[in-house]
Order: C-alpha cells, then sequence, then structure tokens
C-alpha cells in the first residue's frame, strides 16, 4: 500500500505512526515536509521551500488563508511530481494546520484522505479571552478568529475521516463534523518514559539531583501565558518560603509560540520575573533550554512535583510522558488538563490564575511524598490505559486503513521520539 504523509514538520504527530509502517515491506511509505522535516528510516521525504509571507495586501481576515494557500501550492508542486514519477497514494494523512491540505485531494481523488485536526478555533470558551492578559477582541478581531478555521473547513468537507489527540480537542469543531472525527492519541512509548529510583540529573553548576531531593519541574515550548508561566512565576515565593530545600528546574525557551510577545518588549520570562525576583532564592531557580530527550526524561524521573498548566488549548506531550514517567502532577483545571488527570486520584487540580494555589499544591506533594507517589503510579496507569502507543497506533492505523506487524518502542539519535517537541 502506498501511503503518504503531509505535515510542515514531519513526523511530529506522525512519528510512531511512520515507524510502525515501514515495518511492514509491503508498504512504501512517502513523506511531504517543509526544510524542517526530518528523516525516519524507511520513508521517502520530499521537502518543498515555505514561501514567503507576503500577506500586506490581503484583507487582514483573509491573511492567514492566503498563507496558507501559498503554503499548499508548494506542496501541490511536490506532490505533482511525485504524481509524475508514478507514485499514487492510497490513503493520505494530512495535518491541516498549515493549509497543506488545500489542493491534494484535488490531486489525488482516489485516495483515502484522512486528516489530523489538532485545535478548532472559536471566540469564546476556549483560549480567547480566557484571560485578560493578552486584551479583548472586538468585533475585527473575532472574525480573524473565525477565519482561522477557513482551511480546517475545507479539510472537514473533503476528508474520508480525520484523527484528533483528545476528546476535548476533537469537541472544538463544529458538531456536525465531529462523527467524522475519532479520539486517538499519538501515543506515548511508557516502555522508554517509565520511573526509574536511581534516576540522577545534573545542573550546569554541577550539583547532582536525585529522588532524595525535592525537585519541582516545570518544562514549556515558551515562557508564554498560554502556558501559564505567569502563575508559576508568582507561585514561586511561596514554593521557597515554605520548602526550603526545594529545587525548582524550568525547561524551556522565551518565546511565544502560540500567543503574542510581551508588551514591553523583554519576553515573558523577563516580563514575569520582574515581578518577583526580590522574593525569589535564585541560587534555587534553574532555568535550562530544551534537553536531549534522554536526559528530559532523567529530569522527569527525579521530579517531586511537576507543575503543567495552560489554557484550554492543545494538549502538550510534555504533561503526558511526565505521567508516564510516574510525576506528581499539579495541573491546571482547565478542560484539556481534566481529560488525562483526575483531581486527587492521579495528580492534583488548582485553578489556573491562582498562584497560591498552585503553590499550596505543590507543598502539599513535597510535605507527604507517601502520598504524592501513589498518585504518581495512578497517573502512569492512566497513560498505559488510555495514551500507551501499543494500543493507539493501531487504532489510528485503522482509521488509515492500513495495518502494521507488532509495535516496539523506538527513539531517534539524541533520544527522543522524531520530531516531538516539549
Amino acid at each position: 500500500m502506498n501511503v503518504l504523509f503531509v505535515h510542515n514538520n514531519f513526523p511530529g504527530q506522525f512519528d510512531r505512526m511512520a515507524r510502525a509502517l515501514v515495518k511492514d515491506p509491503s508498504h512504501r511509505v512517502v513523506a511531504i515536509g517543509a526544510e524542517t522535516a526530518k528523516e525516519l528510516s524507511g520513508v521517502e521525504v520530499r521537502r518543498y521551500r515555505t514561501p514567503e509571507t507576503s500577506s500586506a495586501d490581503a484583507h487582514p481576515f483573509a491573511r492567514r488563508f492566503e498563507s496558507e494557500c501559498r503554503r499548499a501550492e508548494r506542496v501541490l508542486f511536490v506532490a505533482s511530481a511525485l504524481k509524475a514519477s508514478g507514485f499514487e497514494p492510497d490513503t493520505i494523512l494530512v495535518h491541516c494546520g498549515w493549509g497543506e491540505n488545500i489542493a491534494l485531494k484535488s490531486l489525488f481523488p482516489k485516495a483515502r484522505m484522512v486528516v489530523y485536526f489538532e485545535y478548532f478555533y472559536r471566540a469564546e470558551g476556549q483560549d480567547v479571552h480566557f484571560e485578560p492578559t493578552y486584551g479583548t477582541f472586538g468585533a475585527d478581531g473575532l472574525a480573524r478568529v473565525h477565519c482561522n478555521n477557513v482551511s480546517t473547513l475545507l479539510a472537514l468537507s473533503e476528508c474520508d475521516a480525520g484523527i484528533s489527540p483528545t476528546q476535548w480537542q476533537r469537541s472544538t469543531y463544529p458538531v456536525e463534523f465531529q462523527t467524522k472525527i475519532r479520539a486517538i492519541h499519538e501515543g506515548i512509548d511508557t516502555e522508554v518514559a517509565r520511573p526509574n529510583p536511581r534516576a540522577h540529573f545534573q545542573l550546569q553548576g554541577g550539583r547532582i539531583l536525585t529522588r532524595q531531593d525535592e525537585v519541582v519541574t516545570y518544562t514549556t515550548r515558551g515562557f508564554e501565558p498560554l502556558r501559564g508561566f505567569g502563575t508559576l512565576a508568582h507561585a514561586l515565593p511561596k514554593i521557597l518560603r515554605e520548602r526550603p530545600q526545594a529545587q525548582i528546574v524550568i525547561v524551556g525557551n522565551d518565546r511565544s509560540p502560540y500567543g503574542p510577545p510581551a508588551p514591553d518588549g523583554n519576553g515573558w520570562k523577563t516580563h514575569y520575573l520582574n515581578e518577583v525576583l526580590p522574593q525569589l532564592d535564585m541560587a534555587r531557580v534553574h532555568f535550562l533550554d530544551f534537553l536531549p530527550y534522554q536526559r528530559f526524561l532523567s529530569l522527569l524521573q527525579v521530579s517531586s512535583a511537576h507543575i503543567y498548566l495552560t489554557y484550554p488549548f492543545v494538549l502538550s506531550w510534555s504533561l503526558t510522558e511526565a505521567m508516564s514517567v510516574g510525576c506528581r502532577i499539579v495541573g491546571s483545571d482547565t478542560q484539556p488538563v481534566r481529560e488525562a488527570i483526575e483531581h486527587g486520584v492521579s495528580g492534583l487540580l488548582v485553578p489556573f490564575k491562582d498562584p497560591e494555589a498552585v503553590a499550596d499544591a505543590v507543598v502539599e506533594l513535597l510535605a507527604d511524598p507517601v502520598g504524592a507517589a501513589r498518585l504518581g503510579l495512578a497517573a502512569r496507569e492512566v497513560i498505559k490505559d488510555r495514551f500507551d502507543q501499543r494500543k493507539c497506533v493501531p487504532r489510528a492505523l485503522e482509521v488509515l486503513g492500513v495495518g502494521a506487524p507488532g509495535l516496539k518502542g523506538s527513539i531517534d539519535e539524541d533520544g527522543r521520539p522524531a520530531g516531538m517537541l516539549n
């Protein structure tokens, strides 16, 4: 069977499906991605050059769609060359978040079209207007939010089936289309992301942290409001004050992948830290850039309390990986997190906008390591039951209409499943 993956940052969410498929020599697996697409053994990766953004003349409502159309055109060029060479996909799996889906059905009308649906934008009830940090949107701003869904709506109308990683993310889509979409997570390799009582993690200054230390962790792609960095920053003084042995380890990058930049131009990290800096013992607060996967797992394995905060938005891989490792989670009481964590059973849920509640929950876990350990074990069981790749990947392949031999965990050269980000 010929299978075509299309993803700007291939393999991204398609990593485990692609790895499973290439184990069967009867499948020819081809992928189209931009310059950031990674090589994956057994997959023929074809790249396109990301088009230059030149939408200044487009109407503000249409600027995102203009950019998506330009990208779709680049995908069309590459896909047309594939077709001219004799490749006809039986199944296509495409992420619709960048408009790469727009021309595929026209070029390959007989292929089974499966679309990865990550998130449907809405003016209320999700990330927009969740808190006032990003300001309020007028009618024109809300119209632009609605227009973010143009290529997604095209995908919904054309696809034969869809996949969304969680039930809540599936629920963001229009009710009339939800019957097309199955909630199937990309899958966590629970054999790799697992507890390790002998784990250790070396800080930049040379200190080695182990499970005997009080380690509080927080990981994110960007130190921005959407992932709760402001709430975290304001929770730190109380945590440090009430737990004088605690070490805070924060992993991420000072950027805004999902929202606007900080208003003062200094970045959200500086913006929020300046508000609490006089109250912090910075000798116990450690900021680290992105880590190789095995080192990232080592940090989670020594964690005594892991903080995960998010607006109602896409659920991060970092949470499911932390749960798989057995972390004691303090999470925001928001829809995507509630789907993964039951308060008091597999973690503690606190109001997103309440730094004191975050601090109190962390202190509670640090003061009761036996009770906290029970939460960590329960969190891992949730992942094994509902998010394990051995269950998720076969279900996803069923949607694609293909099968694959038995799965075994595999990781790339730096130890992290290819294409995955924190």
